[in-house]
């Protein structure tokens, strides 16, 4: 039975990532999706037929304003995506992609496809003509690919779920990739567990088939391990790393451990990685707890707990300071903007400092860092950024930024949800029961 002809397709797919089950017809499934899309398109709805994965995608594509006639523009050209890519983690494993899936995309005529975490193609190699036909829709290198900018799409939406995803003909969210299937994976840094991007397959209907996305998974895996064993568990001893940016909880690598810090010792790791000449007690107490009847040695016990679980020799004190340089991807995003490499310090941003810290110098830190890189986003003017920003969890609520996007992206979408905030943010506080 064809999937058009049994009721309950959905109910059949034993892998809701998996776009075609083996047997189904593609020439009738793709009728039925784009029955579906053009009722999407029509009415917001979404018919059954459709996977859970991909009506969500529609939906997120509808709500930043992305239009089933648009198309991807190039963000990076020439030497920008020279200098870009060759610094880019995924670079390393580049020969390992080509060795894993060159043959597979030149034989098949298909597409090898790799982008970083913000949707934007890094490489698209493959078989010539397919190259010239996807050129024709900016499936290109430096091109943006994210779900906001173009809708559903293996990469972009891998990226933006975290999982593996296969993507077929009229469940593309612009009408000109329909034509396509592409199946993508997300791969990931092994030592933080956060997207680095995706690698993808993008060609014909051949592709829809469970064994494209296993491949791509499988090639994803094989990226990891390779990218554990090129940063093997040893790093150099000088190598000391934190990452606080979009966690409640840093994470420390050091001496080739990774070490999961406290609330508190990650607000102090913070403070003195900042400050590598070291920080008075007094200077920690202050930047640490609002109440001032928070006595020193609640502060040297904490210190003594945190220089225990560090190892010997990472934290002095008279001052307290770090003996070693500790790189931060906060002080990362801070020299990118003052360096005006705006899109730069927009991919290295994965969300607020420690967000749930009321650490009084941590929460300065936090808010000058989120206003500067906004109010640097506003004057670039550039939609695709603004839009990253207005759609992530810290600036679904930022008024300024949705100003900014529906004067350069004035889609319906858009100017609704900018209506729907300005009534929000006039309306008087609501009253209280007696």
């Amino acid at each position: 039975m064809s999937p058009a002809a049994s009721p309950s397709v959905e109910a059949e797919l034993t892998d809701p990532w998996v776009a075609l089950e083996p047997g189904a017809d593609p020439a009738e499934r793709a009728r039925t999706l784009r029955r579906a899309y053009e009722t999407f398109t029509a009415a917001g709805t979404v018919p059954k037929p459709v996977r859970a994965v991909v009506a969500d995608s529609w939906r997120r594509s509808a709500r930043a304003g992305v239009g089933p006639d648009g198309t991807a523009s190039v963000e990076l050209a020439d030497g920008d995506l020279g200098a870009y890519r060759a610094e880019h983690p995924l670079a390393r494993v580049m020969p390992l992609f080509r060795e894993l899936m060159g043959t597979f995309a030149a034989d098949g005529e298909h597409l090898l496809a790799v982008c970083d975490a913000h949707g934007r193609l890094l490489w698209v190699e493959g078989h010539a003509s397919t190259r010239r036909q996807a050129g024709r829709m900016n499936f290109v290198p430096g091109a943006r690919w994210s779900e906001t900018a173009v809708g559903t799409n293996a990469p972009g939406t891998a990226v933006a779920v975290d999982r593996p995803v296969q993507v077929f003909a009229a469940e593309h969210f612009i009408r000109q990739v329909q034509p396509w299937t592409c199946a993508a994976a997300p791969v990931h840094d092994p030592r933080t567990g956060r997207v680095l991007g995706a690698v993808d397959i993008t060609g014909g209907d051949g592709l829809a088939h469970p064994h494209s996305l296993g491949f791509v998974q499988a090639v994803a895996r094989a990226a990891e391990s390779h990218l554990a064993l090129l940063a093997p568990p040893g790093p150099a001893e000088d190598t000391h790393e934190l990452s606080a940016l979009g966690r409640d909880e840093a994470l420390l690598f050091t001496d080739g451990r990774t070490v999961r810090l406290s609330r508190r010792h990650s607000e102090i790791l913070v403070l003195l990685a900042r400050h590598p000449e070291g920080l008075t007690g007094d200077e920690l107490l202050c930047a640490l707890y609002e109440d001032e009847s928070v006595t020193p040695v609640t502060l040297r016990a904490e210190l003594a707990r945190l220089r225990r679980l560090l190892g010997p020799g990472l934290l002095a004190s008279r001052p307290y300071r770090l003996t070693v340089p500790v790189e931060s991807d906060l002080g990362i995003v801070e020299r990118r903007l003052a360096a005006g490499a705006v899109g730069a310090a927009a991919t290295a941003y994965t969300g607020p400092l420690l967000p749930a810290s009321q650490a009084p110098a941590v929460a300065r830190i936090r808010r000058r860092l989120a206003d500067g890189l906004r109010t640097a986003l506003i004057a670039r003017r550039d939609p695709d950024l603004l839009a990253d920003w207005a759609h992530a969890p810290w600036g679904e609520d930022d008024l300024d930024v949705w100003r900014a996007l529906a004067a350069v992206r004035p889609t319906a979408t858009v100017r609704s949800r900018l209506a729907a905030l300005e009534s929000e943010l006039a309306a008087p506080p609501a009253r209280m029961p007696r």
